[in-house]
């Protein structure tokens, strides 16, 4: 019959391996040695000395793949020293990368951000006149600016705003959605299951590829609340399809006096950048007469987390006053960030040159291969096969699902090392580098990089090849 681990553990050796095993206070004073703090010794050596008799026990024995129980300590106080969540190099070519953060942030909002996170600020009190204030006042003049809308109110992300607008505009009445727009989005977030959380009702008209004007109509009755439109952003429906414009949504609305809230997702409001040609305009619903327009802040708006609501002034306001409005509120830093981010608005060619979004989007073909050929000669130069060859790069972030930003890129070869082990070391690098694979090449994409970036990348790649 086999033995459990357990067993394996009183065998006259595992218990001799484990007699051997140091105190957790002389295993602490070897790190104090090195210039360890004392509670911060202690916590390795009990972290080390639990993983060695983890292995022990599993008859692996006390020192594997040369590690010994100091090595493996001063592996773990060195962990306690780093931050979780830290910077990482983008190489894959998604400019909007989820996982990796989104949208990374103008020198202005970071800026901004840091200076709030210093010290205290006016995020609550109005200076003039010295009493409480709203948080919502050092954006909303300048969304409602640059959307041209009523009035404006920012929380903490786009599913919020869109959560808060249905909740605020239609909670114990019907809501009115396309079935080809109850998407689901990254994360398992639906548009179904947030008209749930609502308190709405949900009403599905059309087909999944062809929703008419007559079927909004039809659906309307005495205990509609509002109209919702929730633009597909992570795919796209072609051939036999129909959707309503908003303009002659809110026409119908107007005329059955009920509201439109539209979702149009990632909050495209650059001009003069032919790559957003195909994103739903914010100002565009706006002056179609939506009640309350959501959008993002993180995603091609090039700022922070947050969700930008903007709109008529009573359906704002009456959102402003939901209880749902404090939970979802955004916080300073942000909202520091938000407020940097939306002055570059203000100067378009600013925009465009200072927002790291739109610059990457725009970026000319001479500025990806010159630093797709530095990468390739840095490479080289350091004993690393590399070439440049063409490939494509993508918006990311759910926005413009079909559009191939085309261009050079720096394909590696892993040589015997295989292209996941070299991208594994990669991940674990400082700071960690992130890549794509294609046909057994890592590929390195000058877009997501500035020129810092790809030095940075390409000596990662050399030590890691070493």
């Amino acid at each position: 019959m086999a033995r459990s681990a357990g067993s394996k553990a009183s065998d006259p050796s595992r218990r001799s391996e484990l007699a051997a095993l140091p105190s957790v206070e002389e295993l602490a004073g070897r790190l104090r040695d090195g210039g360890a703090s004392h509670a911060l010794a202690v916590r390795a050596a009990r972290a080390a000395i639990a993983v060695r008799r983890e292995e022990i026990s599993a008859g692996g024995g006390g020192e594997l793949h040369g590690e010994t129980i100091e090595d493996l300590a001063r592996s773990f106080l060195r962990a306690a020293g780093e931050l979780n969540l830290r910077p990482v190099l983008n190489a894959t070519g998604v400019i909007v990368h989820t996982n990796l953060g989104r949208a990374p942030l103008a020198a202005a909002a970071i800026d901004a951000a840091a200076g709030v996170a210093r010290g205290y600020s006016n995020l609550e009190y109005e200076l003039g006149p010295g009493r409480r204030g709203s948080r919502q006042t050092h954006v909303e003049a300048l969304v409602r600016e640059l959307t041209g809308s009523e009035a404006a109110l920012v929380v903490n992300n786009c599913a919020g705003a869109v959560l808060l607008a249905a909740a605020s505009l239609a909670a114990g009445r019907e809501l009115i959605v396309s079935r080809g727009q109850l998407v689901e989005i990254g994360g398992s977030f639906r548009v179904p299951e947030v008209v749930a959380q609502s308190g709405a009702r949900l009403v599905e008209v059309g087909t999944t590829n062809r929703t008419r004007l007559a079927d909004y109509e039809r659906a309307i009755g005495p205990e509609t609340g509002a109209i919702m439109r929730a633009h597909p952003s992570n795919f796209r429906t072609v051939g036999f399809v129909e959707e309503v414009e908003v303009e002659a949504l809110c026409e119908l609305a107007r005329d059955k006096r009920i509201l439109v809230v539209d979702d149009v997702g990632s909050g495209a409001l650059a001009e003069g950048v032919p790559e957003l040609g195909d994103e739903p305009a914010v100002r565009r619903s706006v002056a179609a007469g939506c009640a309350v327009v959501c959008f993002s802040g993180d995603k091609l708006l090039g700022g922070p987390q947050a969700g930008v609501m903007v709109g008529e002034r009573a359906a704002l306001e009456r959102c402003r006053n939901h209880p749902l409005a404090r939970a979802l509120r955004i916080d300073k830093l942000s909202l520091a960030a938000l407020e940097a981010t939306l002055r570059l608005y203000l100067d378009p060619e600013a925009a465009r040159r200072e927002i790291p979004v739109l610059r990457m989007l725009s970026a000319p073909e001479s500025e990806l291969a010159a630093r797709a050929e530095a990468m390739r000669a840095a490479l080289v130069d350091g004993g690393v096969d590399a070439r440049v060859i063409r490939s494509s790069a993508k918006v990311g972030g759910g926005a413009l699902p079909l559009l191939e930003l085309e261009g050079p890129v720096c394909a590696v070869d892993p040589d015997a090392l295989g292209v996941d082990e070299l991208a594994r070391r990669l991940r674990a690098g400082d700071p960690p580098l992130v890549a794509r694979a294609r046909e057994g090449w890592l590929l390195l994409d000058p877009r997501t990089l500035d020129d810092e970036g790809a030095q940075a990348a390409a000596d990662l790649i050399v030590a890691a090849s070493r």
